[in-house]
């Protein structure tokens, strides 16, 4: 069974800075690998997506500038450096296989792991 694991999630105070992490049951380094989040009450949102070579990364919108994402294959780890959080960061946030893109923004995935909590707070 294919399990995805996210870790590095906690309370941060707003312009903070967290690391997610990412490791599977499966070899990460053949997909396209993604994080999503989602906060009580909205919609999904695609947040990052790296391509399997690391070669490309794709952002949403809203965490440009301030999200980065990255892959130690080796390792068989994907990881999400945020920083400059803000509380409308606050979110479930999960790490997912296969993301694809449309118009550069993440928007789909194949399978994500249980999730891990991101609260933004002062």
């Amino acid at each position: 069974q294919v399990t995805l694991v996210e870790s590095g999630g906690g309370l941060v105070q707003p312009g903070g800075s967290l690391k997610l992490s990412c490791t599977s049951s499966i070899a990460l380094g053949y997909y396209a690998i993604g994080w999503f989040r989602q906060a009580p009450g909205k919609e999904r949102e695609g947040v990052a997506c790296i391509s399997s070579s690391g070669g490309e990364t794709f952002y949403g919108d809203s965490v440009k500038g301030r999200f980065t994402i990255s892959r130690h294959n080796a390792k068989n780890m994907v990881y999400l450096q945020m920083n400059g959080l803000k509380p409308e960061d606050t979110a479930v946030y999960y790490c997912a296989k296969d993301c694809t893109t449309v118009d550069g923004i993440p928007t789909d995935f194949s399978l994500w792991g249980q999730g891990t909590q991101v609260t933004v707070s002062s």
